[in-house]
C-alpha cells in the first residue's frame, strides 16, 4: 500500500504565496519521478512542476519563474513553492509519483488540494 497526503492548500490574496508539500509512504522501494499537476472546474487536469530524482525540473510555461518544485529524497517529500499567484491559478492541486512499490512499479495520485486565488 502506497499514500501520498498533501498538505497546504488554502485562500490567498492575488500576488501572494503558497507553499504545497506532499510526502509518500508505504511500501516504496524507489521514487522516480515526482510532480504537480493541477485542474481547474471545467477543464482538464494539467501538468504544473515535475521533478527526477536527480532533480531535473520541467515547468509548464504559464508557472515558470512564478513557481519552484523541490523534493526531499530522504523524506519521500516534494514541494511546490507559489509565488506572484494569479485568479488563473485557482485549482485542485494533485501530487504525483512515479514509483517502485514491493508489488512492482505504480503511478500514484494524492488526494489533492485546493488552491484559492481571490480578494
Amino acid at each position: 500500500q502506497v499514500q501520498l497526503v498533501e498538505s497546504g492548500g488554502g485562500l490567498v490574496q492575488p500576488g501572494g504565496s503558497l507553499g504545497l508539500s506532499c510526502a509518500a509512504s508505504g511500501s516504496i522501494r524507489v521514487i522516480y519521478d515526482m510532480g504537480w499537476y493541477r485542474q481547474a472546474p471545467g477543464k482538464q487536469r494539467e501538468l504544473v512542476a515535475e521533478i527526477t530524482s536527480a532533480g531535473s525540473t520541467n515547468y509548464a510555461d504559464s508557472m515558470k519563474g512564478r513557481f519552484t518544485i523541490s523534493r526531499d529524497n530522504a523524506k519521500n517529500t516534494v514541494y511546490l513553492q507559489m509565488n506572484s499567484l494569479k485568479p488563473e491559478d485557482t485549482a485542485v492541486y494533485y501530487c504525483n509519483a512515479k514509483l517502485l512499490a514491493n508489488f512492482g512499479r505504480a503511478n500514484y495520485w494524492g488526494q489533492g488540494t485546493q488552491v484559492t486565488v481571490s480578494s
